[in-house]
């Protein structure tokens, strides 16, 4: 298992632009396989643990747009906390996107991992290698 240089490793409060980022659990499989494709491409980018460091509702609005996603897109519906939230009894239109944006900036471990995103603006739910591959 490759291990993300301490350099690469950032804790930032926001999101750099023009730079490729990956929310990282590294103890997630997918997201260390992740990581093992951007370092095997020579990609340079920097780690966000974001159980760590969670991301605000701003920021995920970003990643959303940058995603073309809806929250519940990237909501781990299966954790523990989603089911004492009752999430999924939760409306899926625009006006309940504020709750669940606020649950995921509460309880990052609800958001699906690893999101990669790219320097060009872009966004990547990196979960399997179709995905990965759209990192080259």
């Amino acid at each position: 298992m490759p291990r993300v240089p301490a350099a690469q490793v950032t804790y930032a409060a926001t999101m750099t632009s023009g730079q490729t980022e990956i929310w990282h659990n590294p103890r997630c499989t997918k997201s260390r396989n992740a990581t093992a494709h951007l370092d095997a491409a020579g990609v340079d980018y920097t780690v966000r643990r974001y159980l760590d460091d969670p991301p605000t509702v701003e920021e995920l609005r970003e990643v959303l747009t940058r995603l073309g996603a809806q929250p519940w897109d990237i909501t781990r519906t299966g954790e523990q906390i989603a089911k004492d939230l009752g999430m999924a009894q939760w409306g899926r239109t625009e006006a309940d996107r504020d709750r669940w944006l606020n649950a995921l900036a509460q309880h990052p471990k609800l958001i699906q991992r690893p999101i990669v995103l790219t320097a060009d603006g872009g966004a990547v739910m990196a979960r399997d290698e179709e995905s990965l591959r759209a990192l080259d």
